[in-house]
């Protein structure tokens, strides 16, 4: 009885139909290894619109023998390449990922409208496990997407749940060529260690790890997605316009990094987290001189971007007999017994507990008498100046009005 599974080679042309290209001017990336050779003449039998573009990193003594079999390759495909010779320059990185920012630089200057690069699954998860080793997030555990942007250009990567073994089938079922880069060899690359010297391993006790990873990675992926359309409306909520998308990338990276003291610029704004929280200021402090409380229900402070509100109350807030207060910003080692059951303890202990962001805690009115501080914005009155049971008080209230 005949087997119904389609060959290996089928899942290439499956994932090459699926693009909808149809009007899109192409280029495929073409190095003249089998991964970029095998999707080349995919598309082209597919796309007559298809174009080529090999970079010429100069790296290797096999550099010109490359592109020449590059050519020899579309001509036979009659199919239009372009060769472009670049000065791979390491500015504080690795080989690798300078030789990549060279070929990108390339990309994005391409006249086309879509990129499409061979990247495949094992690919995806050599690159997964490459992130999650040296200690990535979320975003490294989504590895390489299967669309984004580069510029005003889509990058695509239909290969990417296509393992090697079904790409190098298609090449040998329509013989086609391609070339070997000796560099593939050097295990001094992270990625050939891995290949050559993990993976392996990782065959015999885990066969299946390279899908595993690869669909982890797609998990990932949506979960970053969703991160990100997340953070378009907490901008577009607050009148701000969304960045790019490789901007916003870079934004969401950040802000989901370690550190307390976070601060992204964007729109004339400022944006900070704390505890998992994303918030918003304004991007200038402006000058708060100290001022006088005379018993008024609401104090405007604008320099802090809000109101102090005080409303009467029995046996709660501010005793009523100590007024006139003054208002003044934190200036460092006050210290506030808001519960007179407990020690007197610094403002920084006391705004940890509370949950108080770091940058709020010094654009925040204090009230006090004299030298004596009397009441903080969510930490609340010094046991010195709480009203008496039954006896009046004011309850103070801080209001923001912008940011």
């Amino acid at each position: 009885m005949a087997s119904s599974r389609k060959p290996a080679s089928a899942e290439v042309v499956s994932a090459a139909t699926k693009l909808g290209l149809q009007g899109k001017r192409v280029a495929v990336g073409l190095s003249g290894g089998v991964d970029s050779v095998v999707l080349l003449h995919a598309l082209s039998r597919k796309n007559a619109s298809v174009t080529a573009v090999h970079v010429h990193h100069g790296l290797s003594p096999n550099a010109d023998a490359w592109a020449a079999f590059c050519r020899r390759l579309c001509k036979r495909l009659g199919v239009a390449l372009s060769i472009h010779k670049v000065k791979v320059r390491k500015r504080g990185q690795g080989l690798e990922a300078a030789a990549r920012d060279a070929r990108y630089e390339v990309f994005s200057s391409t006249d086309c409208d879509c990129i499409v690069l061979a990247h495949h699954l094992d690919d995806q998860a050599e690159t997964v496990l490459m992130n999650l080793l040296r200690g990535a997030g979320r975003r490294g555990a989504s590895g390489m997407p299967a669309k984004s942007r580069l510029g005003r250009k889509t990058v695509l990567r239909p290969l990417l749940e296509v393992p090697r073994p079904a790409i190098v089938a298609y090449a040998r079922a329509h013989r086609l060529d391609w070339i070997e880069d000796e560099s593939n060899a050097d295990e001094s690359f992270t990625r050939n260690f891995v290949r050559r010297r993990v993976a392996p391993l990782l065959d015999q006790k885990y066969p299946k790890w390279r899908k595993n990873l690869a669909r982890a990675a797609r998990h990932f992926a949506r979960q970053e997605a969703g991160a990100q359309d997340l953070l378009r409306k907490f901008l577009q909520t607050k009148g701000l316009r969304a960045p790019s998308e490789a901007r916003l990338v870079e934004m969401l990276k950040q802000l989901t990094s370690k550190g307390s003291r976070i601060l992204i610029e964007h729109e004339g704004a400022r944006l900070r987290v704390y505890r998992g929280k994303v918030t918003l200021e304004g991007a200038s402090s402006t000058p708060f001189s100290s001022l006088s409380w005379n018993g008024e229900l609401k104090l405007a402070i604008p320099e802090l971007g809000g109101e102090l509100r005080f409303r009467r109350a029995r046996g709660k807030g501010i005793a009523a007999g100590a007024r006139p207060l003054g208002v003044r910003l934190r200036a460092g080692g006050e210290r506030l017994q808001p519960d007179p059951r407990r020690p007197r303890r610094t403002l920084k202990n006391l705004f940890q507990e509370a949950g108080v962001p770091p940058w709020e805690r010094d654009r925040l009115p204090l009230l006090v008498s004299g030298e004596d501080l009397v009441w903080v914005p969510g930490l609340g009155v010094d046991a010195r100046y709480q009203a008496a049971k039954n006896a009046p008080g004011v309850l103070p209230e801080w209001r923001k009005i912008s940011g």
